[in-house]
């Protein structure tokens, strides 16, 4: 069971609803932010073991190449140009589709590997932690994902989604059973939600929503729940004390308060979602 945890911005607190509720329920947290995650800051998991992920980019054989300049043209990436003397290879722009190798007509050019980052996997309290770490300066973060994505663990999987609603998203999604959409009471945060509750209703996804850093005198959400029928799963209370600890790497539910508020959205999750 893999259970998709995102936004439609950054900042709302999904790390922290992920990281807390995998303890609650016993489960493995998959951190998909793989262009910042944060999610090991808080789970401190022991025993980590590293590899790393490559991708295909083409390689040219100078002795060969006629500079017909076939391969410039088959390229819809733009990741090959012809100079007067050269074929340049944009490896950062390439996406490995293969096109070059096919249409060269002497044979010029072949696939090699190169390095985009790396996945990370340990455990912590029986837990499973895995998180990917995209290179920086490395502008294709999908590759990362499918790879993390392909071994899950078995039992249930917190995916930790990147923020927003891009197609690094959509690719976390595909490799889920149901998502938890996290949002704030505030403008900002009902804007971006409207986005994320469109994305999963598009993809015909079970969801609910929790609604953090909640302050039971701000309705502005309360309109927009009721219209589109959308389940809450629970609240996690603002308060200075949380940001503190927040702030220092702390999980909230070793706060007793919070502890109970985690453990009310775990069993009102179970319902919807489990």
């Amino acid at each position: 069971m893999n259970i998709s945890v995102l936004s439609g911005k950054g900042g709302t607190g999904k790390t922290t609803i992920s990281t807390n509720l995998a303890v609650i329920l016993g489960a493995n947290y998959i951190d998909c932010d793989v262009e910042e995650p944060n999610g090991f800051l808080f789970l401190n998991p022991e025993d980590i073991k590293k590899r790393e992920v490559k991708v295909e980019m083409p390689i040219i054989d100078k002795s060969k190449c006629t500079m017909c300049g076939a391969c410039v043209k088959a390229c819809r990436f733009n990741a090959l140009a012809k100079t007067k003397n050269n074929i340049i290879v944009f490896e950062k722009l390439c996406h490995s589709c293969g096109a070059c190798e096919i249409v060269c007509p002497t044979g010029a050019l072949s696939y090699g590997e190169r390095s985009i980052g790396i996945i990370e996997e340990g455990n912590k309290n029986g837990m499973v932690c895995k998180r990917g770490l995209l290179d920086i300066g490395e502008p294709m973060a999908v590759p990362i994902l499918k790879q993390l994505l392909h071994e899950l663990p078995n039992g249930i999987n917190f995916l930790d989604s990147p923020p927003g609603t891009s197609c690094n998203v959509v690719n976390t999604l595909n490799y889920a059973d149901g998502a938890i959409l996290v949002t704030e009471p505030t403008a900002f945060g009902l804007h971006d939600l409207k986005m994320a509750v469109e994305l999963v209703k598009g993809m015909n996804m079970p969801f609910g929503l929790i609604i953090n850093k909640y302050d039971k005198e701000n309705h502005i959400l309360d309109d927009y729940i009721d219209k589109e029928g959308i389940k809450v799963l629970g609240y996690v209370p603002y308060k200075k004390e949380a940001a503190e600890e927040y702030s220092r790497g702390n999980m909230l539910i070793d706060m007793p308060e919070y502890k109970e508020a985690f453990i009310n959205i775990s069993e009102t999750m179970k319902g919807v979602l489990l």
